[in-house]
């Protein structure tokens, strides 16, 4: 018995080699630099692609005014303040806001962050071709105030000026009255 117990562990051993062998044999051998451009080259030729086309992200175009003009909105709130550019049709172009400008908490709501706020978008603006303005003022802000100030001294062209903030005619109905 003892001769067949060597016998079969032999048997296993060749097996071993032999399972050994048929990995080793199935890899392919690696390519150097002169044989991978011809293979790829040759592949290219005979056999189609394999791997499906990845769409690439492409960039958007520059924003820009095309005919020159263009919509500010100036929207105060008691917290921030924001502006908007749109074109003539009232497509976004660009914008700025008091975040966007580096004003943090309490900071964002003062009438110099507008003024900040206002100048950064008007150079944005100008920079994108806009020449002639229509500005839309909307809330209760101090922000309205300051982008005036701004606007006066840009060089800009106005053409119209307008307060849009929406206002109630007698609004909500009113809580009742406390009994004191």
């Amino acid at each position: 018995m003892a001769t067949k117990k060597i016998t079969d562990t032999k048997e296993k051993e060749v097996k071993k080699e032999v399972k050994i062998e048929t990995k080793v044999d199935d890899s392919k051998p690696k390519a150097t630099k002169a044989t991978k451009d011809k293979s790829t080259k040759e592949s290219v030729k005979d056999s189609p692609k394999t791997t499906p086309k990845t769409s690439k992200k492409t960039k958007k175009n520059a924003a820009y005014f095309k005919s020159g003009e263009g919509r500010m909105y100036v929207t105060s709130t008691f917290n921030t303040t924001r502006v908007t550019f749109t074109d003539t049709s009232g497509n976004v172009v660009l914008w700025s806001t008091a975040g966007s400008c580096g004003f943090k908490g309490s900071k964002r709501s003062t009438p110099f962050a507008a003024t900040t706020i206002v100048e950064e978008g008007l150079r944005r603006a100008k920079a994108a071709g806009l020449t002639a303005i229509e500005v839309f003022l909307k809330g209760p802000g101090t922000g309205k105030d300051a982008a005036l100030r701004v606007l006066k001294t840009s060089g800009l062209d106005i053409n119209l000026l307008a307060d849009i903030t929406p206002i109630p005619h007698n609004g909500c109905r009113s809580k009742k009255p406390r009994r004191v």
